[in-house]
């Protein structure tokens, strides 16, 4: 490229169309034809200080190259390294050591958002092989509410307190989560357990059971309720906004003061539910059962955007 440069490219711009012949060179004198002399010397001198630049800018770009590969890899060995430590974490004995892992994790999360999704699905697993009807090591057996799945069961007041590193980890793989791609805590046994102001936004919790629960205070916006059982559990103040309570079982809870503005409750059970200042405002409460059109407009706030069944 650089002899074409100087080469046919330099005689064209300089309006030589053709190269000089044997006769005109003849008829140079000494003098022009030692300064023609100098001259292709100093292209030359040009031309390959130039190669040398090119080589060396060449040389330093592919060893930059170089080290950020080097530091990628690096990175990402470190990486590897402190997610199998935290894992690793989780299945100790001890639950400082756990809940150790659990933040490890969401440390990792934040440097590393490649592998958000995978380590919100390890945090939703060691939720739902840990919640309040898994056997510990200690127990023989699990609490007697956890015994029967009959909706009817006399539920006493909650109870069971779980673990520090639980409520992490039910509280960190909700927040790691969107509604595109929610926490999936389906099926999760929390009866009569203390959960009050957890934050679960936008968790999956389909047929999760929360019988008699202590929801009060929670951060439950977006959350997918379908058919969860929720029967006499305590949802006093609870924000629900935009929560799917379809088909819920909401027998006796108590939803004083909740944020149900946009929820979704069509064909929810309300039987004995206590809706006093709730803000069912933009929800769906078509299909509901146990309560009337004006029960729910004598207990609860409602606007020209709530959906209710006229004749229930």
């Amino acid at each position: 490229m650089i002899g074409l440069l100087i080469g046919p490219a330099a005689r064209y711009l300089s309006g030589e169309r053709t190269p000089i012949t044997d006769t005109e060179r003849r008829q140079m004198t000494a003098t022009e034809r030692i300064e023609a002399l100098n001259a292709a010397r100093h292209t030359l001198i040009q031309a390959a200080t130039g190669l040398v630049v090119i080589g060396g800018v060449a040389f330093t770009a592919l060893g930059l190259w170089y080290t950020a590969r080097t530091v990628e890899t690096a990175q990402e060995g470190q990486i590897t390294d402190r997610y199998t430590k935290a894992v690793e974490q989780l299945g100790h004995a001890r639950q400082d050591v756990r809940l150790g892992g659990i933040y490890a994790l969401q440390r990792l999360a934040d440097d590393s958002p490649r592998d958000k999704d995978t380590i919100r699905n390890v945090l939703s697993a060691y939720v739902r092989s840990h919640d309040s009807c898994t056997v510990r090591p200690e127990q023989k057996k699990p609490p007697r509410v956890c015994a029967s799945e009959a909706k009817e069961l006399r539920i006493p007041e909650a109870s069971i307190t779980p673990g520090a590193d639980v409520i992490a980890a039910l509280s960190i793989a909700s927040d790691l989560g969107s509604r595109t791609a929610a926490a999936d805590l389906s099926r999760v046994r929390f009866p009569t357990t203390i959960l009050r102001s957890t934050r679960m936004p936008h968790a999956y919790l389909v047929s999760a059971d929360l019988r008699g629960a202590d929801l009060v205070d929670a951060d439950l916006r977006g959350v997918n309720l379908r058919g969860a059982n929720l029967r006499s559990a305590g949802l006093a103040s609870a924000d629900l906004r935009g929560t799917d309570l379809r088909a819920a079982y909401l027998r006796d809870a108590d939803l004083g003061g909740a944020d149900l503005r946009g929820a979704n409750l069509r064909g929810a059970n309300l039987s004995g539910a206590a809706l006093g200042s709730a803000d069912p405002r933009g929800a769906d409460l078509r299909a509901v059962l146990g309560k009337t059109e004006q029960e729910i407009r004598e207990a609860a706030v409602v606007d020209s955007n709530t959906l209710i069944d006229p004749l229930l």
